[in-house]
Parts: structure tokens; sequence; C-alpha cells
């Protein structure tokens, strides 16, 4: 279940990191911790985004200036959103950064029925490994059009859905297929331009602070489809569960023939 949270903003103008997942994942841990659910303590399949809001940019971060904001949280549990939603109903009002927000509606977002591929937009950056403390090979840049980048994504989904145990050994192995195929063009412009598409970001876990380097970028991804719903639902990479790798439909997007489909015929895991 994908949901839109929407929240009034009291005070106009207030201010949050660029990069403000980790603020958003305490706030997740402290609801679920709130509820008092132990089923729930140790759960890690969901995902979300960053605030999304009118904005302008100064050197202390994002300031927001519309009237409401939004957060779109996911996960394929769908008691685990909805335990999350009461939590955050419960409360009158949340402090994050220096915004304070009120709580006012939820939007449940489509559901999506997919086929063999789909083209996806990172909306919040992909973290292709999991980081080893003072290991730098987790800052490694290593290019989207790569074999390697498709297989350490492919290793991290298959890990994360097996920990599941909701799967049959039939489905498991129709799994086997997977390739990111990454939208060149948009590389190409972004390089030609020196913008980034590719950076650094700090992430901590257990209390030890790691720094990752996350990708955003759209890209066309062939997988069996519950491979796709999974990814869609909890995110795609390391630490979704802390805002990392969640993605978005490509509006009316249609791969073409050639590379995408070759790569297709050449991917088996």
């Amino acid at each position: 279940m994908r949901v839109r949270l929407i929240f009034k903003l009291k005070n106009r103008g207030g201010v949050l990191p660029f990069h403000h997942q980790h603020l958003l994942a305490q706030l997740v841990k402290g609801l679920i911790v709130k509820g008092g659910q132990k089923k729930f303590v140790d759960f890690t399949e969901y995902n979300f985004s960053g605030i999304k809001g009118q904005t302008r940019i100064s050197r202390k971060g994002l300031h927001f200036f519309s009237s409401r904001v939004t957060l779109v949280f996911s996960s394929s549990n769908d008691a685990f959103v909805d335990y999350i939603k009461d939590q955050l109903f419960a409360m009158p009002s949340i402090e994050l950064g220096s915004l304070v927000l009120l709580p006012e509606s939820v939007e449940n977002e489509e559901k999506v029925t997919f086929s063999d591929h789909q083209k996806f937009v990172c909306i919040s950056p992909l973290i292709l490994n999991e980081p080893v403390y003072a290991d730098k090979k987790s800052k490694r840049f290593i290019h989207p059009d790569s074999d390697e980048f498709s297989d350490f994504v492919f290793e991290s989904t298959l890990g994360r859905m097996l920990s599941e145990n909701n799967y049959s050994e039939n489905e498991i192995e129709g799994f086997q297929k997977f390739q990111i195929v990454p939208d060149l063009n948009y590389i190409k412009k972004l390089d030609e331009g020196q913008k980034k598409y590719a950076r650094i970001y700090a992430v901590y876990d257990n209390d030890i602070k790691y720094e990752v380097r996350g990708y955003t970028f759209p890209f066309t991804l062939y997988a069996h489809p519950k491979v796709l719903e999974f990814i869609y639902s909890n995110g795609i990479g390391y630490f979704a569960h802390k805002g990392f790798g969640m993605v978005d439909l490509v509006a009316d997007s249609k791969p073409s023939e050639g590379k995408e489909s070759n790569k297709l015929n050449e991917a088996s895991h």
C-alpha cells in the first residue's frame, strides 16, 4: 500500500536540511515504538519519500512556504501502513527540523498492475551496496549501465524478498531474470551539464555513521511482476526503511526495442 500523507504547515518558512531522510527515519521509528506493537519493532520492509512542498533554497537548507506539505509512505504490509497512520494521526502536531506539521489527511495511491518491465525514477537515492565500518567500498562509483550495478541491485532485492518467506520455490526461480537499464540520454545530459546523479550521503545505522554513494536517475527494470511490485512498495537497494531507494512510475513509459530488449535476453543470475 502506498499512501500520501498530507500535513498543514503551521510555520511557513521553516527549514529542513536538503537531505532530511534521517529525520524522517527517526520519526517513523518513534511512531513504531510509540504504538507498542512488538511485532513491528524490527520490521524494515517499508519506504518513504522526502517532504514535498513549495520551497526556496538557502544556505540553511530548504525553506517551505506552501500551506501544506506531503510525504509518500509505502509498504507491502498493509497492516503496518495502517499502524503508522494511526500513530501519526494520534499526534496533534509534529516537529521536523524547524517545521511544525499538523497531520491533516491521507490519500491512497492507485494500485498498479505490473507486467515484465517498468520504467521507474528514483525519488530518493538508491544505495547500491551495504556499507562496512571503516571500509570505503560503499563510496565507490559504479556506472549504472554496468552488469555489476544490476547484480548488486538484484542481490539486495532477492535477499529482502527471501527474508519475507512469502514466496514459493517456483516463484523464486522466476525471480532470477533481472536487469536494470538506465536512461542513458538522461545521464548523458547531466554529464554534459556537469550535474550529478551520484552523490555521497550519510546514513546512520545502530548509532554508526556511514558514508554511502546514492544514485538518482530514471531506469527501466526488467523483472518478474512480483519483483516490480515489491520494489514499488518497499523501495530498491539498501536502507529503504531509512528513506533511501523510493521509486515512482514514469508515466506512459514504453521501453524501446534494441539495447533494452537485448539486455533482458542476456539477464540470467
